[in-house]
C-alpha cells in the first residue's frame, strides 16, 4: 500500500504515532538524566556520612569551591534537592507509562487499518 492508498485519517495516526515515539525518547532521556543526578546526590550524602567532623567540606558554585562549615544545612539542602528530583522522575514514569500506553494502542489501530497483525507490544517502559 503506498502514502496515497493510504487515508488522510491513517496518515495523520501515523504521524502521531511518530510524534508519541519522538515524546517517549524525550521523556526517557529526561529520567536517565534526572536519575543520574539522583544518584550523585545519594553518593555525596554517604560520603558526607562518613567522614569526620575535622574533615574541611567544600561546595562547588559555579567555577568556584566554597568552604561548607555548616554540615547539618548542607545535608539539609542535599536531602530537599534528592526529594525534588525524585518526585520529578516519579512524575515523568507516569507521563511515559500514559504516552506509552497511548503509542501501543495508536500502533494496533494502525495496525488494524493497514490490515496488517497487531504491533509488537512497546518495550519503552
Amino acid at each position: 500500500m503506498s502514502m496515497k492508498e493510504i487515508s488522510p485519517q491513517l496518515q495523520n495516526q501515523i504521524a502521531q504515532y511518530q510524534q508519541l515515539q519522538q515524546q517517549l525518547q524525550l521523556l526517557a532521556q529526561q529520567r536517565l538524566q534526572l536519575e543520574a543526578k539522583l544518584r550523585e546526590i545519594e553518593g555525596t550524602l554517604e560520603e558526607l556520612n562518613k567522614i569526620t567532623g575535622e574533615t574541611q567540606v567544600y561546595k562547588s558554585i559555579g567555577m568556584l569551591l566554597i568552604r561548607q562549615d555548616d554540615r547539618e544545612s548542607l545535608k539539609k539542602e542535599l536531602e530537599d534537592h534528592k526529594e525534588t528530583l525524585s518526585v520529578r522522575v516519579k512524575s515523568i514514569q507516569k507521563q511515559e507509562k500514559s504516552l506509552s500506553e497511548r503509542y501501543d494502542q495508536l500502533g494496533e489501530k494502525i495496525q488494524q487499518a493497514l490490515g496488517g497483525a497487531p504491533a509488537p507490544a512497546s518495550d519503552e517502559n
